[in-house]
């Protein structure tokens, strides 16, 4: 009887930057699951519930939990126009994205086909975490040939939309794991079935919200120039290709989310089997919630935390969440999207800069203005 071998894993980081002991234990702990081949560390690399995050790994075998519960999780670019940018005006006027659009909202039009699953709650809304809809600006272009193929100049308005599939991705976890755990999946196929519907459903619920923002600002939504999903297995050379928080890398062009507080890094990107052809899909936590609330609260104001070193500012009537996603509580991107240039991975093609971060609706707010007009 042949003994079970560990994976191999690969890191693609430099020895500067901030990798988390644990994060690598959590790729060991991977790689020696039944199955298993290969484990590719992203510079994001951070530990995750069980799987890390920011890693791409291979295997005979399916296992949901290497997916996690936001299937079809992923961040989408869309065009915007228009005539002014001021932040303080245009972050009022951002919809209350935590609550389903009206049955008469426009943006529902973007709405082509059957619902996936036909599952409607929570369609167009953001959810918590590190999720988040952003109006941006493209900053430096260092391609210019390819930013143009995009639509995209220095200057132009972008939305940036990060989020997944919401409800329907934690059901479908949580039917497999109160049977099998963190086993792998039974039946395969019917698992890719629903993980298939929970990534388009992600992806729709990135266009509903794209549009809301778009009608709010008083412009027509556009469509997506990236839309990449960054949680999600796919079926590749014959084996099972896991992505927890690494993006699709095989000739895509991929949004790596900054923080609220830096630019985010448009990239071509060009990664190999080494890599299990995928890279890094943000800039990685370095502190944990718990920690990053502690410590914000003792460096920061809540007032200090709406505004952003590069002059944003945040919608978020979540305090405890304005704390855990302080830009300190993530590694520096620079050196993220610097991992990544030196192992081959991608090309920087442009930057986009943070004008209005939309976290979670700023409900107290909403009823001082409303006071100060009555």
């Amino acid at each position: 009887m042949s003994q079970q071998t560990s994976a191999t894993v690969a890191v693609f980081a430099s020895p500067t930057s901030w990798i988390e002991s644990d994060a690598l234990d959590q790729c060991h702990q991977v790689a020696a699951l039944d199955g298993m081949i290969h484990v590719a560390a992203m510079p994001d690399l951070h530990p995750g519930k069980g799987a890390p995050i920011g890693a791409a790994m291979t295997s005979a075998t399916l296992y949901p939990f290497l997916v996690g519960s936001d299937i079809g999780c992923g961040i989408a670019v869309f065009p915007i126009r228009l005539r002014r940018a001021d932040p303080a005006r245009l972050a009022a006027r951002f919809p209350d994205l935590d609550h389903a659009p009206d049955a008469d909202d426009p943006a529902w039009d973007v709405v082509e086909g059957d619902i996936p699953a036909g599952h409607v709650e929570g369609l167009g809304t953001v959810g918590r975490g590190n999720h988040f809809v952003e109006l941006a600006r493209v900053g430096t272009v260092f391609e210019p040939d390819h930013a143009s193929r995009l639509g995209l100049a220095a200057g132009d308005l972008v939305l940036v939309v990060h989020s997944g599939s919401r409800g329907l991705g934690e059901r479908i976890l949580r039917a497999h794991t109160e049977v099998h755990g963190a086993g792998p999946a039974p039946d395969p196929a019917a698992y890719l079935a629903m993980h298939d519907d929970a990534v388009r459903w992600g992806s729709l619920n990135r266009r509903l919200m794209a549009a809301r923002v778009a009608h709010a600002l008083g412009t027509e939504p556009a469509e997506p120039v990236v839309d990449q999903c960054h949680n999600l297995v796919e079926v590749r050379d014959g084996v099972y290709l896991h992505r927890k928080g690494a993006a699709p890398g095989d000739g895509r062009d991929v949004l790596i989310a900054g923080t609220r507080g830096t630019p985010s890094y448009l990239v071509a990107a060009h990664a190999g089997p080494e890599a299990n052809h995928s890279v890094a899909h943000g800039a990685g936590r370095k502190m944990s919630r718990a920690d990053a609330l502690r410590r914000g609260r003792a460096k920061h104001t809540v007032e200090e935390l709406r505004r952003t070193p590069v002059g944003s500012l945040v919608v978020c009537g979540d305090r405890q969440l304005l704390f855990e996603e302080a830009p300190t509580a993530y590694k520096r991107i620079e050196q993220v999207i610097a991992d990544l240039v030196e192992h081959g991975l991608a090309t920087p093609v442009a930057t986009t800069v943070p004008l209005v971060t939309y976290k979670t609706a700023d409900i107290g707010r909403d009823r001082r203005r409303k006071r100060g007009r009555s």
